[in-house]
């Protein structure tokens, strides 16, 4: 599975994109707004579709008794993580969210503000096609007070995910 370049244990998961957006070419917009955690309430803050939005969620997947995988489920705002179709894939026996602390931690950020983009390791990335057919997606920028618009070239260069049917 794939995760961003240049991993490390720094944990200003904005500074981080934002360096990252700067580096290069990148197609990029803030967005300032109230804050807020929930997709569709961030999307109408933000004025788009909700559809547009990168739900983020880590998932964990038991791949045996005493194993697990962790997958950072990136769907659009509209539609929900399928969890069969992740343990599935994953040959586990179930999937669940990840506690809250442990999601925290491998995403850098507090509930609600994650990103879809892996910067730990112990994070499979996986995006939904369904996110990808628009020409920008929308959210939040590892906090819950500001968001970033990004095209959805750039984000498939930058992250690099893997792309599977992963929502319903």
């Amino acid at each position: 599975m794939h995760r961003c370049p240049d991993e490390t244990d720094e944990p200003d998961v904005f500074r981080r994109l934002t360096d990252m957006f700067s580096s290069g070419s990148v197609s990029y917009r803030m967005i300032p707004h109230e804050p807020e955690g929930s997709t569709e309430a961030a999307s109408r803050l933000r004025r788009h579709p909700l559809q547009q939005a990168a739900k983020s969620i880590v998932v964990r997947v038991a791949t045996g008794k005493r194993s697990r995988r962790y997958v950072l489920a990136v769907v659009p705002g509209d539609r929900r993580v399928d969890l069969a179709a992740l343990a599935e894939r994953y040959g586990g026996r179930e999937a669940s969210f990840a506690d809250r602390a442990v999601a925290e931690r491998l995403a850098g950020s507090v509930s609600g503000s994650i990103t879809p983009f892996a910067f730990s390791s112990e994070l499979d990335l996986l995006v939904d096609e369904n996110l990808l057919v628009h020409e920008e997606i929308y959210f939040n920028a590892g906090r819950l007070d500001l968001s970033f618009a990004l095209s959805v070239s750039d984000y498939l260069d930058l992250a690099e995910p893997t792309v599977a049917p992963i929502a319903v």
